[in-house]
């Protein structure tokens, strides 16, 4: 949503309505600001317009963004926003390899994790953006593919111990010289994935994304010209900059501390700290996450570049929607997490699943932040998505990769229930629609569905869970299913209650044998898995909920009237669904 620009919020503001030397004019500065947003989400849509996987067209596991000529981000799509906080540390790999030799057609990609990167399906692309021969910037892409090689398809396993096992490694390469794929490169990562069609065209439309994004900006500097340009663009994130210091000197000081967990790696079974303690000062944050768990042999390591990014997207989301979502927030933010640490571990480490571990960082952040401004924040979501991979052969020998990520549920907020049946508050996801599934792929979807109480209790109830259960149907798959809050369920906040915890199923209702949260196997013809995920978490004394809208959750099946009764001490006919005044008038005197 565009917001109006004030203009006493600009460095240098009209005088009496003409402008000055070097004045920052509030109208083109809107007009700019709003034009860059245009522009990166043009790209955004041309990608998925030309994407070639599920994973990037349907899921939507992407993100767009522009850096400026130094390489600080000035504006992001409205797509994946825990991917853009890492965008710093590969531009700097970037820069440092190629410096000033780019050349327009360019395209560098990236995914090696300590150049960087997050994890190795996250490929990276920049695309230098030049003016009248002078690079004036870069249009940056990332794409989570299906597929990089390695030991599992999908090359997202939990359970690999070190990073050579968990693809192909790339530093910063052109994939594309002058316009022209490198062939050499194309050829080996063709060689060394498992469905190269989808990879290479996946990469192929995150190269024609960029290259829309520099035609309009071509278009931006012609109108404006290169010394108006760079100078508005360095307002952008002077601007954001000054928005979010100012709202910081308004927040409470002093040093703020939460902890949540990882229910473990699983390979060891012991459970994984995440500690924050943010630190309020005058117009800035720093946040330390000293006393964290250490890095595990399991591949759930969060690289340096993805905790800041966590960390980045969590500050954000505590300050009002009106700042500009750029590099300047990032000033006001410092970030420490232990080198060897599980949020900064050392090479080899294994990073394939690292996500669940930024989804962690988010929810102990708000929880951390809501200490710090409780009116915005809600209490804990689902814990992030549940990834499952499967994958073999269909009948005429062709290989199969699904990757689907199950989305989600939020917690309740501070003055309304959570929602449901969507993507976690850290992302910008989708559920893969059952019909895409089922249609390209040996396997039938049986049940999708919201589960009944599982959400967390209070004034305001938690979203619910959401159950989703694949038959197979090939001879044979491996299957790769990552998930989490089976031990430590997603808190409550304000005497909110935790929501339910999450299940991983295997065969028919009766007789089912549980899974654990992180786990791979194969599956015969006929297997039927199962994953309940986890509610949110509820916020308020659950016993301050009007019974009304307890009635009305029995109605619509989303909690039972055992549920209502237990939690909220309100009676509800289970048949009915009316509400019982006087029953809950005594069971909650009582």
């Amino acid at each position: 949503m565009n917001s109006p620009v004030s203009s006493s919020q600009l460095a240098h503001p009209v005088a009496l309505g003409r402008p000055v030397a070097g004045a920052i004019d509030p109208i083109t500065f809107a007009v700019i600001k709003n034009g860059m947003d245009a522009i990166v989400d043009e790209i955004a849509y041309t990608v998925i317009r030309t994407a070639r996987s599920e994973i990037v067209k349907d899921v939507m596991d992407y993100s767009a963004a522009i850096c400026d000529r130094h390489g600080e981000m000035v504006a992001q799509a409205k797509t994946i926003a825990q991917h853009l906080g890492a965008i710093p540390e590969a531009m700097a790999s970037i820069r440092a390899q190629y410096g000033d030799s780019m050349r327009a057609g360019d395209a560098i990609i990236l995914n090696d994790p300590y150049m960087g990167g997050m994890h190795l399906p996250d490929i990276f692309m920049f695309v230098p953006f030049f003016y009248r021969d002078e690079i004036e910037g870069y249009c940056v892409v990332i794409c989570h593919h299906t597929d990089v090689g390695g030991r599992v398809p999908g090359s997202n396993a939990s359970d690999s111990t070190e990073i050579f096992q968990e693809g192909l490694r790339l530093p910063p390469l052109k994939l594309y010289e002058a316009g022209k794929m490198n062939d050499a490169l194309e050829r080996l990562i063709s060689l060394n994935v498992r469905v190269p069609d989808r990879v290479l065209g996946d990469l192929k439309a995150q190269y024609a994304g960029a290259q829309v994004g520099a035609r309009e900006l071509a278009r931006l500097f012609e109108r404006y010209g290169r010394d108006t340009a760079r100078q508005y663009w360095a307002e952008l994130l002077s601007y954001a900059e000054r928005m979010a210091r100012e709202e910081i000197r308004r927040w409470p000081k002093g040093t703020f501390r939460f902890t949540d967990y990882i229910d473990d790696d699983g390979l060891s079974g012991a459970p994984i700290p995440i500690n924050v303690a943010i630190t309020v000062h005058e117009d800035r944050v720093s946040v330390d996450y000293e006393g964290s768990a250490a890095q595990v042999k399991a591949a759930i390591n969060s690289t340096l570049s993805y905790t800041k990014s966590c960390t980045y997207l969590s500050v954000r989301c505590a300050l009002k929607g009106d700042i500009p979502n750029n590099a300047g927030v990032f000033r006001c933010i410092d970030v420490h997490a232990p080198a060897g640490s599980v949020l900064n571990p050392r090479q080899p480490a294994a990073v394939a699943a690292r996500a669940l571990t930024g989804y962690r960082v988010f929810d102990a952040m708000l929880g951390c932040l809501a200490q710090i401004v409780p009116d915005r924040i809600p209490a804990a979501g689902e814990g992030g998505n549940t990834v499952i991979c499967l994958s073999g052969r269909r009948a005429d020998e062709t290989p199969f990769i699904i990757v689907d990520m199950i989305c989600g549920a939020w917690g309740a907020r501070p003055n309304a229930d959570g929602i449901e049946a969507i993507t976690n508050a850290s992302q910008n996801l989708s559920n893969t629609p059952v019909e895409t599934l089922e249609a390209q792929h040996p396997v039938r979807v049986e049940s999708y569905e919201l589960v009944a109480d599982s959400c967390g209790a209070g004034r305001w109830r938690g979203g619910l869970g959401i159950r989703r259960s694949y038959r197979v149907l090939a001879n044979e798959t491996f299957m790769q299913l990552r998930a989490d809050r089976m031990k430590f369920p997603p808190y409550g906040l304000a005497g909110g209650e935790p929501a339910r915890v999450a299940e991983n199923l295997l065969g028919e209702t009766g007789a089912q044998t549980r899974l654990p949260a992180k786990t791979t196997c194969w599956l015969a013809q006929g297997d039927l898995v199962t994953h309940l995920q986890p509610g949110g978490g509820g916020y308020g004394n659950p016993l301050e909920r009007e019974p009304e809208r307890v009635a009305r959750d029995v109605w619509n099946e989303k909690i039972t009237a055992l549920f209502a009764r237990e939690r909220h001490r309100v009676v509800v006919d289970p048949v009915t669904g009316k509400l019982d005044m006087a029953a809950t008038a005594a069971l909650r005197g009582a």
